[in-house]
Order: structure tokens, then C-alpha cells, then sequence
């Protein structure tokens, strides 16, 4: 039964100078508004009375910390009353039902979005973590408010943390900069991100950021001169050119400092090195007209322009970023953006909340957020670490700029590959690319793409993911949709492979699989506890269970007898990932084949005679299954032969001639020559219809005088 509200014993601190501050700052609701808000606060008070935290403050100060952190934002009613109330689901006994009764759905949703899931028994924390911020994601999606609430309550709980364990500090300190601070950084929130960095990085190394603070601190006095003859200049020339501008120097941050040193390998004389200013002006055009008058004043370093006015960035940042050499040689860098842009830049999408002139760019930047949320939404699979790993790939800060043919720009991470460009467009695009031109020239999938770089992916209806992409792309959403596209063919191949044994081995123990009753099928699917047969058959496809032993279970058998004589399994070679030809033997149509069932790989056919096979088919004879080819034309197969000839010249030009003209594709030739260098070795993939096919290429070498010995290829390691 759902537990009431906390009866009130203890009296409600509404004297607490916290409060009556935080009260004071809602000024700019209504009478009405603050009137919910004080209820939320009253609720709140009695939720957590008996509750202290770990420093021994009453638990009710948290709470208000976080409210009083979205008033700064400027935030609605419902959003500071779910602020107040976000950890009543948690730690007390108020249920989601009773908040709706008592302050409306909306704030309900905004907390239950808040609130962890401890009621579920998970297997690890990280598993626990992973599916905590899955929920938070989606919450997320719909009311982007939950992000700003989350994100406050991080900031204020790691700037409390003394009183816990230090081990924990460190793992909360790492999860923040692995996942909160990139969050924070997406949404444009750059105060809130250079802050949770700092914290946290004062968390994990506290002396290093002990002695990073205090260099800073007194490189801060001795450059004090070179600091203001650079903002002199640059206050003076703007000044000639009839700008009017805000000018000030631009800290940077410390954990920005300790991570160029590691990064980069620099001193911190080095990193302390460069100067930052921002230019703040009225309007657009005036950011170009004082762009212009800096380069006039100091030389700009060439290839240190960037124009994200033109290009914002995904978040919504928007400014122009030069790099000046300054007095003495020191290189100076210079953000000159409008008083708008300022705002988004430090508040990303609470900009929208907090200043009313940017409700324009505010909307876009929302509607750009709610964007990428639903891109984060459509990455989930069904396991709950993966999407987690999937989403720390997407946070990456770093992002190139590329151009579809239409002109459209797409922002992509660092190191994004034709491939991660092609799911970027859409899901089928990316299933079905072969190659892609970059800058109108052919590139592989595997190329990396450039800023700036015109990118038109060329698609074929026969093609399908592979494997292989999964090593090179880069955005968790590529990721995502190769993983569920093999997993989906992977099931239907394994089910229909699994079907094909299963009726085999019914026809070998003598009984037609359509005489089986309905009620014999179910039986069989109950008692193996899957919830549908395709689940049976594709558990047989990989390996998982034997056909024989589930044609006796669903006969109701128990002897172990294998027929003689039994139908042999037909197989065209090219079914796709539920069965393939083994690397080690490569066999062709023609080859005298056997298969056998691999746990979770399904079915691997090899030659009869392959030398890798020869122990593992006595020691477990019931893994192994008889099948032959069946006719099909115009299908192509690899196979590894052997030439050996002597050292003349052009001979390798005659070998690959030979080779062409009976109809075969070379794949892949290697060359090994003898120590007396008077024969060398070439080792040839080729591609080959059939058994006949191969031996009409072997014939036509062996016309070749220069061609000593010729043999195939079989028996490497599998």
C-alpha cells in the first residue's frame, strides 16, 4: 500500500535565511506561482524532516540549493517546484500519485523523470548506472527541464562532498566528467561545465589542483602588465574603428589547463603561455568589422580562424575565434561574438529561460536539442551498457563540419568516418553504402572525413552492413544501428538455418515435420522456455542446442541411435552469417563438404578432407552434420592456390594473365621468394564459380613454362 504523506511534527524552517533569499529571488513570478512553489518547499521540509546529510546539515538544504540554482536560470513555477521536491520519490515514502494529486501531472512527471530506480535489483552498479541514465534520457526527450533539474543537482552535490568516502567522491567526481560535464557542454552550458570539470578534477587529484591553483594564481600577478598593454590595444583600436565593445581578458579554466598538459605534453609556462580575450558588440556585422581591425592591429596566425557565427556549432554556440601574435612574439586568442550569442554561449538552452531576448535563438537552440535527445532515444538496444557506452561516444566535445551535395551541414565527432556520415543522413543510407565520394573524388567507407569536407554517399540495394565498420566508426548512433542490424539478420539466417536441421533430422528419424501436430510444436517451445518456436530454430542455427537431441525431445525418443543413411543438408554457400565457408579449407562448389554446428557461430562448412577438422570430427562426431551443394549460377568463391615459379622477368604479369583469362578475379597475392632467389613463391586468392572452374585456371598456369609446382591451398589456421 502506497505510504502517506510525512505527518507535520517538525516545524518547517520557512525562518531559514536560505529561504527567505530564495524566496526573495522569485520576483519574477506571479503571487500565484510563489504560492505553489512555498506548498512544494512545506512538502519538501516534512518529506526530509527526520533526514540529515552525510555533513550533518539538514537534509532540506540540498533541495533548496538545486531550486534556488534553476531560479538563477529563470526557470517556470513547475520546474523550481520539482527542483524542491526531487528526491521525495526517492528517500521517503511520498508516492508519483500523491504529487499529482497535490501539485499537478506535470511536476509529477519532472520528479518521477528525477528519481533513480532503486526498487530494481540489478546485476552491477554500472548496470544500475546505465539504466538510471537511460531513464533520464528519455525523461529527458520529453521535458528537456529534467536535464537543467539533474544538472543543478549534480553541481550542488559534488560541491558538498567532503563528509564521503573519498573512493566514492573519486567515482562520482569521474562519472561527472564522463557523462554530466560533455552533457552539460551539448546543452550550451559552459559556466556549468568549466565548474563541474574544476570540481571534479579537484575531487580526484586534490593536490595537483592545489598546485595547478596556486601557479595560476601568482602567473596571475607577474603578467599583469602584458595583460593590459595587450587590452589597451586592443580597446584603443576598436576605439579608432567606431566600435563599441565590452573587452575582457578570458580565464581558463583549471581543469582545461591540467588537461592541455597531459594532452599535449606542454609545461604550464607553456599552456600559461597564450592570452584569451572576448570582444562583446552589438550586432553580427560589427563582429566582422572588429575582426577586421584586430587583424589589422596584430597579425593573425593563418589556419586559426573560425567562423562559428556562419557555422554554430550543435550546441547553438556561436562567436568568431581568432589567434593573434601579440607583443613579444605571444600569441593571443580572441572570441569576438554579440551580446546575445554571449548569453547563449554561457547558458546554452537556459538562455531561452533566462534572457528574453533571445527567445528566437533560444527556440532554435531548443528545438536543435530536442533533436539530438530524440537521435540519443533511437540508439537504445536492449542492453542497457551498451546504450550507456553508445552515448559517452556521442558527447564527444570535438566536431567536424561536412556538407551533404544540397548544402546542408551535418556536425559529426572528430575521427568520423564516410560511414557515420551515411547513418547521420538516414538509417537505410547506411545500411545499404558501398562507397562515397568526398570533395567529388571516390573514397572507401573507412575514410576519415574533414572540416568542411562535400560528402555524396553512393548505395547499392544488395548491400548490407558489415562487421568490420563496427572497428572504425565513430557516433554511437552508427554503432547502435550496425549492432541491431546484425543481430536482426543474424536471428532470421540463425531461425531459418535452425529450421533446415531440425527438418533433416525429422525426415532422417523417418517422420514428415508438417504431420507433427500444433500442440507438439508448443510442448516443445514451453518445455525449452522460449516464447515462440523462431526462437527454437534459431538457438539450433547457432550452435546453442543440437537438432538431434530437439528432433528426440519433440518425437518424445530417447534413443541416441543416428540413423544410417540420413538426408543431407543443401547449402548454397552464400546464405549470409548463419552459415559460413571455413576460412581454413575455403571450400567451392564440387568439394566434398561437411558441416559443423558452432556454439553461437552456427553452421561452418569445410572440405572432407581439411586437416583442421580431423580431430574435432572424431572427438564429437554429433556436431558434425552431412551437406552438399546445390545448383546455383553466377555465384562466386574464394580459394587460395599456391604458385611456384622461376625468378624471370615479367613472369608475375604472365601468371596474372593466365589467371584473367580463364575467367578468375585476383582477391589477393603475396610473394615469397627462395633464399638462392632462383624460384620465388606467389600465393594467389581468386575467385572461382565451382571445383570445374578452379581446375580450368590451374590448367591454363600450368601452360606457363616459367610454372614449376601449382597446388591449393588448404589447412592454415582457421
Amino acid at each position: 500500500m502506497d505510504a502517506p504523506l510525512p505527518p507535520s511534527s517538525p516545524p518547517i524552517p520557512t525562518e531559514d535565511p536560505a529561504y527567505r533569499v530564495f524566496l526573495d529571488s522569485l520576483d519574477y513570478l506571479s503571487p500565484d506561482e510563489v504560492d505553489r512553489i512555498q506548498e512544494a518547499y512545506a512538502c519538501a521540509a516534512k518529506a526530509h524532516a527526520t533526514q540529515k546529510r552525510l555533513s550533518g546539515e539538514p537534509y532540506i538544504t540540498h533541495p533548496l540549493a538545486v531550486a534556488g540554482a534553476v531560479v538563477e536560470w529563470r526557470m517556470d513555477a513547475e520546474a523550481i517546484q520539482a527542483a524542491l521536491l526531487h528526491d521525495v520519490l526517492e528517500d521517503t515514502g511520498v508516492t508519483k500519485r500523491e504529487l499529482t494529486d497535490r501539485f499537478g501531472r506535470e511536476v509529477a512527471e519532472l520528479v518521477d523523470g528525477l528519481s533513480k530506480l532503486d526498487k530494481i535489483e540489478f546485476a552491477s552498479y554500472q548496470e544500475a548506472q546505465a539504466e538510471n541514465f537511460r531513464k533520464m534520457l528519455m525523461a529527458m526527450a520529453r521535458d528537456l527541464r529534467v536535464v537543467l533539474i539533474k544538472l543543478a543537482d549534480r553541481h550542488h552535490n559534488l560541491s558538498t562532498m567532503s563528509a564521503i568516502r573519498p573512493d566514492k567522491r573519486r567515482r562520482i567526481a569521474n562519472e561527472t566528467l564522463e557523462i554530466y560535464a560533455p552533457i552539460a557542454l551539448r546543452l550550451g552550458l559552459n559556466k556549468l561545465y568549466r565548474e563541474l570539470q574544476d570540481i571534479s578534477f579537484t575531487l580526484i587529484h586534490p593536490q595537483r589542483a592545489q598546485v595547478l591553483a596556486k601557479a595560476m594564481k601568482a602567473a596571475r600577478g607577474n603578467r599583469r602588465e602584458l595583460l593590459s598593454k595587450i587590452l589597451d590595444g586592443i580597446n584603443g583600436k576598436l576605439r579608432d574603428a567606431g566600435i563599441q565593445a565590452e573587452v575582457f581578458g578570458r580565464e581558463k579554466s583549471l581543469f582545461s589547463i591540467y588537461r592541455k598538459m597531459r594532452e599535449k605534453h606542454l609545461s604550464f609556462s607553456q599552456v600559461l603561455d597564450i592570452y584569451g580575450f572576448r570582444v562583446v558588440v552589438k550586432n553580427v556585422p560589427t563582429c566582422y568589422l572588429a575582426l577586421g581591425a584586430l587583424h589589422a592591429l596584430y597579425k593573425p596566425v593563418p589556419g586559426k580562424f573560425k567562423d562559428y557565427i556562419a557555422i554554430p556549432k550543435a550546441n547553438g554556440y556561436q562567436s568568431l575565434h581568432t589567434t593573434l601574435i601579440g607583443p613579444y612574439g605571444t600569441p593571443v586568442e580572441v572570441q569576438i561574438r554579440t551580446e546575445e550569442m554571449h548569453h547563449v554561449a554561457q547558458e546554452g538552452v537556459a538562455a531561452h529561460w533566462l534572457y528574453k531576448d533571445t527567445e528566437q535563438s533560444g527556440a532554435d537552440l531548443q528545438i536543435r536539442t530536442h533533436k539530438w535527445l530524440q537521435s540519443l532515444l533511437e540508439m537504445q538496444s536492449g542492453d542497457s551498457s551498451e546504450f550507456f557506452e553508445n552515448v559517452k561516444i556521442d558527447l564527444f566535445p570535438d566536431e567536424v563540419y561536412v556538407f551533404t551535395p544540397k548544402g546542408k551541414i551535418m556536425a559529426l565527432p572528430q575521427g568520423a568516418t564516410v560511414v557515420d556520415f551515411a547513418y547521420g543522413v538516414h538509417t537505410d543510407i547506411g545500411h545499404h553504402c558501398t562507397a562515397a565520394r568526398v570533395n567529388h573524388e571516390l573514397a572507401p567507407l573507412r575514410s576519415v572525413l574533414r572540416n568542411g569536407d562535400m560528402v555524396e554517399i553512393i548505395t547499392s540495394p544488395h548491400a548490407s552492413p558489415n562487421p568490420s565498420w563496427l572497428s572504425y566508426v565513430k557516433t554511437g548512433r552508427a554503432r547502435s544501428k550496425i549492432r541491431h542490424f546484425l543481430r536482426t539478420m543474424q536471428n532470421e539466417e540463425s531461425a531459418e538455418l535452425g529450421e533446415r536441421l531440425l527438418n533433416q533430422e525429422l525426415l532422417a528419424l523417418g517422420v514428415v515435420p508438417a504431420t507433427i501436430l500444433p500442440e507438439v510444436w508448443e510442448q516443445l517451445v514451453r518445455t525449452s522456455g522460449h516464447r515462440s518456436l523462431q526462437e527454437v530454430y534459431s538457438d539450433i542455427g547457432l550452435g546453442k542446442r543440437l537438432p538431434s537431441v530437439v528432433a528426440r525431445r519433440l518425437l518424445a525418443r530417447d534413443d541416441a541411435a543416428v540413423p544410417e543413411g540420413g538426408v543431407a543438408l543443401a547449402i548454397h554457400g552464400t546464405e549470409g552469417v548463419a552459415i559460413q565457408l571455413a576460412r581454413c579449407c575455403q571450400p567451392i562448389p564440387g568439394d566434398p563438404i561437411i558441416g559443423s554446428i558452432k556454439k553461437g557461430h552456427g553452421l561452418i562448412i569445410h572440405t572432407h578432407d581439411c586437416p583442421v577438422i580431423r580431430k574435432s570430427r572424431s572427438n564429437d562426431p554429433q556436431r558434425w552434420i552431412d551437406v552438399e551443394w546445390a545448383p546455383e549460377e553466377g555465384k562466386l568463391f574464394e580459394v587460395r592456390i599456391k604458385v611456384e615459379v622461376k625468378n624471370t622477368r615479367g613472369v608475375l604479369a604472365q601468371v596474372a594473365a593466365a589467371i584473367a583469362e580463364a575467367g578468375s578475379n585476383i582477391e589477393h597475392v603475396a610473394m615469397d621468394a627462395h633464399p638462392e632467389h632462383l624460384f620465388t613463391s606467389l600465393s594467389f586468392t581468386i575467385q572461382v564459380a565451382n571445383r570445374g572452374h578452379l581446375a580450368q585456371v590451374l590448367r591454363s598456369l600450368r601452360h606457363i613454362p616459367e610454372v614449376t609446382r601449382i597446388s591449393r591451398d588448404r589447412g592454415a589456421a582457421e
